[in-house]
């Protein structure tokens, strides 16, 4: 393979630097491992999904990227992802919290079942909660690093997703914050990047639609679509010391979907 386009040192923001990141093996995940490694970084991709996941890292090339398999729900899995990381390079200065699961979409509680409800909540808040444990284990003595999770408009608002998927993002924002709160004396960072609807791979499996039916979907930024690689591009920010003084904060890429209403109001569309 011929692996990714690094960039001169000089322009290079992860130069040096040690990422993990969790669901890497498609989707953002995949879309992060490439970007980070191309400004520098060597990065560990992590997933189940193991002949994705090695061809990503082939792709990219092995002196920059490998493939671990991790089921995020599991801690033994974890905590071997991160001391395989420690292993081959001596150091985590980045972890993204990124597997994620959609679930069923069941619009209606009544047919909610708590097994899935608990399934996805395993995936989308205790994987991060588990990446986020381990992760600090390694930081706190290098009383450095950055821990991203990868949240969701769901992380703000209500109605956008299903009971069970909001609720996980709601909790994984009170997580970023918590954690903020208790590792800034180490000089850890934790931040959460909240992205609105991406035409790809999960959400058209969530939400049943191709490609016309996701870039029909309301949009308050007109003339502009939101791809894996803008998420990819503010993770990178988070994850860069241009970043440094920015800790417990919610970036929102949405368009500003989030801050306003789009029903009522003098700038109401519809």
């Amino acid at each position: 393979m011929a692996g990714v386009s690094q960039l001169p040192p000089a322009a290079a923001r992860l130069q040096g630097k040690v990422a993990l990141i969790t669901g890497g093996a498609r989707g953002i995940g995949a879309c992060m491992a490439r970007l980070f490694c191309q400004h520098g970084a060597k990065v560990v991709i992590v997933d189940i999904r193991d002949d994705l996941g090695r061809a990503v890292a082939n792709e990219i090339g092995p002196e920059l990227a490998t493939y671990v398999h991790c089921d995020v729900t599991k801690e033994s899995d974890v905590e071997n992802a991160v001391k395989t990381t420690i292993s081959n390079h001596q150091k985590l200065d980045i972890i993204v919290n990124n597997a994620v699961l959609g679930g069923d979409v069941k619009p209606n509680i009544l047919d909610n079942d708590v097994d899935d409800f608990e399934r996805v909540i395993r995936v989308n808040l205790t994987g991060p909660f588990l990446g986020t444990k381990q992760a600090a284990r390694v930081m706190i003595p290098q009383r450095k690093g950055s821990i991203i999770m990868v949240g969701s408009v769901a992380s703000s608002v209500g109605g956008v997703a299903t009971h069970a998927y909001t609720s996980s993002k709601h909790g994984l924002l009170g997580l970023t914050k918590n954690v903020a709160a208790e590792l800034g004396k180490y000089g850890i960072r934790v931040n959460c990047v909240s992205p609105y609807l991406i035409a790809n791979a999960l959400a058209k499996e969530f939400f049943k639609m191709d490609d016309e039916g996701c870039n029909g979907v309301y949009s308050n930024l007109e003339g502009v679509r939101l791809k894996e690689e803008d998420v990819a591009e503010a993770a990178l920010y988070l994850a860069s010391d241009e970043s440094k003084y920015i800790s417990g904060h919610n970036l929102a890429v949405d368009g500003g979907f989030t801050t306003i209403n789009p029903i009522f109001g003098v700038f109401s569309r519809l």
